[in-house]
């Protein structure tokens, strides 16, 4: 991204901020890094916080509003004094856990789904939180084997949700679930799923729905034979909810 002026109201004493992602697309489980550039503008300002936040789109609970939530943080070393002209350039890096929530899957994206890096600066008590530079998270291969599979029975993505704290019937390891909103097919009683994928070091957990049990797989099982993958999982859902 192309540097812009932060604190617009500053004029041309106003610095610039540069972001620069390695890479736009990524997986759970990998790192997220890149830089960000300040250079000063016309004159001396005192950098009171400079920081880049790896934000993702929540839901509240029981509510519409959905917001940018902060994952993760890293400082570059405010307060500091900003010369005029001067040119900082800083690194940084995000550990993304097996939980992050995905926004792309098979090359599509997840309706309803976003994640960024925003860079925040504050300069005398003023805040500016600049241009969101957009995260690609793909799925992992078991993940967007079982997301393929729900495709092929029928059932239609409606939209995704991604919430805080601890869903019911879940092993997960990180605070909070990402939910899939999906549409039954016919054959089955009700209308809508709210379905997790759980995903673990070693196994993911398919949470269809309120206290139906785990459907739990290792990644080399969901991932190696999709026929077999839609057979079981048919048959699973055929069980819960089947009319």
């Amino acid at each position: 991204m192309a540097f812009r002026k932060f604190l617009s109201a500053l004029g041309v004493n106003a610095p610039e901020v540069e972001t620069v992602l390695d890479e736009h697309q990524v997986q759970p489980g990998q790192e997220l890094s890149g830089t960000v550039t300040v250079r000063g503008g016309a004159v001396d300002v005192e950098i009171e916080r400079f920081q880049a936040e790896l934000v993702v789109r929540f839901e509240n609970h029981g509510a519409e509003a959905r917001y940018l939530h902060v994952m993760e943080t890293r400082e570059f070393g405010a307060p500091f004094t900003l010369a005029a002209g001067e040119v900082r350039t800083h690194a940084f890096a995000f550990q993304l856990p097996l939980g992050m929530p995905l926004t792309h899957s098979d090359g599509e994206r997840l309706k309803g789904a976003y994640s960024a890096v925003r860079t925040e600066l504050a300069i005398d008590n003023a805040v500016d939180r600049g241009d969101l530079d957009e995260v690609e998270v793909h799925a992992l291969p078991s993940q967007a084997a079982v997301l393929r599979a729900y495709q092929a029975l029928g059932f239609k993505h409606v939209d995704t949700e991604v919430k805080p704290g601890r869903a019911m019937n879940s092993r997960q390891e990180v605070d909070w679930w990402q939910e899939y909103e999906l549409a039954f097919p016919p054959g089955y009683r009700p209308a809508m799923l709210e379905m997790m994928i759980v995903t673990l070091p070693e196994f993911i957990d398919v949470c269809a729905g309120g206290w139906a049990p785990r459907l739990t797989l290792t990644h080399e099982e969901a991932a190696a034979d999709q026929a077999a993958l839609n057979a079981r999982l048919e048959a699973h859902m055929k069980k819960q909810y089947g009319a």
